[in-house]
């Protein structure tokens, strides 16, 4: 089992910028990916980024070149940081582990945390 505590969500404007982290309590398979994933009310649970531990990135479309996902090995730990923020990324944010890059489906959830963007 392999627990994620997330933190840093909160409040900001349009045009600024928010960093996440997401340190998990094991290490993950490396040929595995972490990243994570958002849900905005009313909508489904979208991909945003993810990173192996050989460091390939992959981003969804819509925050490439705002958004860029780094890793610590040795903490475990995986970071999000978002510029130029924009009110559509208001979501719940949610750092996930084991994500076989061909279904996008990870084995392993972190509680969520919220993400707001204001205009």
């Amino acid at each position: 089992q392999v627990y994620l505590v997330e933190s840093g969500g909160g409040l900001v404007q349009a045009g600024g910028s928010l960093r996440l982290s997401c340190a998990a309590s094991a290490r993950t398979f490396s040929s595995l990916a972490m990243g994570w994933f958002r849900q905005a009310p009313g909508k489904e649970r979208e991909f945003v980024a993810a990173i192996n531990w050989s460091n390939s990135k992959y981003y969804a479309d819509s925050v490439k070149g705002r958004f860029t996902i780094s890793g610590d090995n040795a903490k475990n730990t995986v970071y999000l940081q978002m510029n130029a923020m924009k009110p559509e990324d208001t979501a719940v944010y949610y750092c996930a582990a084991e994500i076989p890059l061909s279904t996008m489906a990870p084995r392993y959830w972190g509680q969520g945390t919220q993400v707001t963007v204001s205009s």
